[in-house]
């Protein structure tokens, strides 16, 4: 008799959650965003595209409920998810600028008992928001590849950012292509086949799309100034 009240006991606890998991089932959702510099867990976050990110909803004291996820990812001023996943953590790309929110619904089912993290409860938490920026794509008119430490590699120009799609072109006067890259961090030193072309100018053609939709078409001179010292023209 007594060990059938200690074991209804245990069951009556364990439907409510309070004795194999200490309580009733929580979320914490997260997100890690994989940067140049290392890896950085937040719930906001704001910088240029393209940008990798892990969510985690991060569950406590499931013990034996049913869980049932789904993300939901929504631009700022729109009413509806443009992406929808159906798991405890997932991984996405952002690559729209924009004011990107993501929130994570939450189910947790046991024996007719339900525990929701639905639309009521993001009305009172602060959802995780990323910030994707606007696209930036600019190249100077001439480098000097003169081994000076100084300019001499062709590359974009400093504060490049939010690019999804990239390819550079160098010619010479005859149409020859020369070096491409599709690295917006890469360049041309001023080489081909391994030896140094000549000074002179040269021709840029560039296709990129920023994150914005924004497409770039570049076509520009390129002036190689073999001569050119950085310090000699300061001074």
């Amino acid at each position: 008799m007594k060990t059938r009240y200690i074991l209804s006991l245990l069951l009556a606890l364990t439907s409510l959650g309070t004795w194999a998991d200490g309580g009733k089932p929580t979320i914490s959702p997260t997100g890690t965003f994989h940067l140049k510099d290392g890896d950085q867990t937040a719930t906001t976050y704001s910088g240029p595209a393209p940008l990798e990110a892990h969510f985690a909803a991060n569950p406590a004291n499931i013990g034996d409920y049913n869980p049932y996820y789904e993300w939901r990812f929504t631009l700022e001023g729109e009413d509806e998810p443009y992406l929808v996943r159906y798991e405890e953590e997932t991984d996405y790309t952002f690559t729209k600028a924009g004011s990107h929110r993501i929130v994570c619904y939450a189910q947790f089912t046991l024996a007719g008992d339900t525990i929701s993290f639905t639309q009521e409860y993001w009305a009172e938490n602060t959802p995780l928001t990323v910030t994707i920026s606007e696209s930036k794509l600019e190249f100077p008119n001439a480098f000097s590849p003169n081994n000076d430490g100084i300019n001499d590699v062709f590359k974009a120009k400093d504060g490049w950012q939010s690019l999804v799609e990239f390819h550079a072109y160098i010619y010479n006067r005859w149409g020859q292509l020369l070096y491409d890259w599709t690295d917006p961090a890469g360049g041309w030193d001023g080489t081909y086949g391994g030896r140094d072309v000549k000074q002179g100018v040269y021709f840029l053609f560039v296709k990129a799309k920023g994150a914005d939709g924004l497409k770039y078409n570049i076509r520009k001179d390129v002036n190689l100034l073999r001569g050119y010292n950085e310090e000699r023209s300061s001074n």
